[in-house]
């Protein structure tokens, strides 16, 4: 099979095509053949270094955590009988694939622990099945941790609470939208162009404000005037003193990247009076229990017509042939808009 490799750490041109055997799977586990591979922002950060170690975590490894396929070979079962079952044929997505592995989605095949792959619903391209694991993952948990908020997504679940979507030009921000008016919120995300408004808008989004027009904080409030009940943050180093001060009291703010800056400051007693709750996360240890219901919940969402890419839907599609994965990583690491795939059959 043709697999994309490196075994160094560095730019876009450590990534080499290779040819290597095909893997068979193990107890636990089934072979994917993937049509799309996924490009995140992790991805390339793994790839130059910036993992938990710094360091190489195996002599060789294939990058890329999310992707999709068709199962066409199942391991042995596993001793767990709550693992779930496939069939060689069924249409899947895959998440975190080269978390603690060498095997990710840049290559025709990849050997999954089953807890890692999801049933894609009949009607979901393989595109989209490649656009969910980290986004779609991160937006369900940041809009499920909320104080006085629902810990599963759902038709209501978010039903009178105003969620502020900053960045929903974003592959997160536009799962968040999709997934935020899915559940009933009202959705008020921040923008930089008239271009990134419409994407927003078209994801779903209820109210668009462009922070480098105006007033900001004032435009949030003009539109949820009793202020947000959630915020997820893609920036808070940037943001933190705008979000305090469109916060709705109990108001919870979710950071989940590092965009603008490694540190933040902020003042304690405007917190303590709102109640604020600051909530920081990493999908690769927000545990199993949480993995799960973002697949479930995403999966339904899915099947409700609720959530998809394109730029019909707010995301639109870069795609790139399997041999120039490392384009696809440098087009992914120069912020291209919208969602960065690998066809794997061209």
């Amino acid at each position: 099979m043709r697999s994309i490799i490196y075994s160094t750490n560095g730019d876009p041109s450590v990534l080499q095509l290779v040819e290597r055997e095909i893997p068979e799977p193990g107890p636990g586990e089934v072979r994917v053949k993937l049509a799309f591979s996924g490009v995140n922002p992790t991805d390339w950060k793994t790839r130059r270094g910036g993992g938990p170690s710094g360091a190489m975590p195996f002599p060789e490894v294939v990058p890329n955590l999310d992707g999709a396929g068709v199962i066409d070979a199942v391991g042995p079962a596993s001793d767990d009988a709550n693992s779930p079952t496939f069939a060689v044929g069924d249409r899947v997505w895959v998440y975190l694939a080269a978390h603690e592995s060498p095997l990710g989605t840049a290559q025709e095949f990849t050997v999954q622990p089953v807890a890692r792959v999801v049933p894609l619903p009949d009607a979901a391209s393989f595109e989209l099945g490649a656009s969910l694991g980290v986004p779609a993952m991160t937006a369900h948990r940041a809009l499920t941790v909320a104080q006085d908020g629902p810990t599963r997504l759902s038709p209501g679940a978010l039903d009178g609470r105003t969620v502020l979507v900053q960045g929903g030009a974003g592959a997160v921000g536009n799962a968040a939208i999709q997934l935020a008016r899915w559940a009933g919120a009202t959705v008020v995300s921040t923008i930089s162009s008239d271009e990134k408004a419409q994407l927003a808008t078209a994801a779903g989004a209820h109210h668009v404000v462009n922070y480098r027009e105006g007033d900001t904080a004032a435009a949030i409030r003009e539109v949820a005037p009793q202020g947000v009940d959630l915020v997820v943050e893609v920036a808070i180093a940037q943001n933190l003193e705008l979000d305090q001060a469109v916060l709705a009291p109990r108001g919870t703010v979710v950071s989940y990247a590092n965009n603008g800056g490694d540190q933040v400051t902020l003042d304690i007693r405007p917190h303590m009076g709102l109640n604020t709750r600051l909530q920081f996360m990493l999908l690769y240890t927000v545990g199993d229990a949480a993995l799960q219901a973002a697949a479930e919940d995403v999966t339904a969402a899915i099947e409700a017509g609720a959530l998809d890419v394109g730029r019909e839907h707010g995301l639109p599609l870069t795609v790139f042939p399997l041999a120039d994965t490392a384009g696809a990583h440098a087009a992914v690491e120069d912020d291209t808009v919208g969602k960065v795939l690998i066809d794997v059959t061209a």
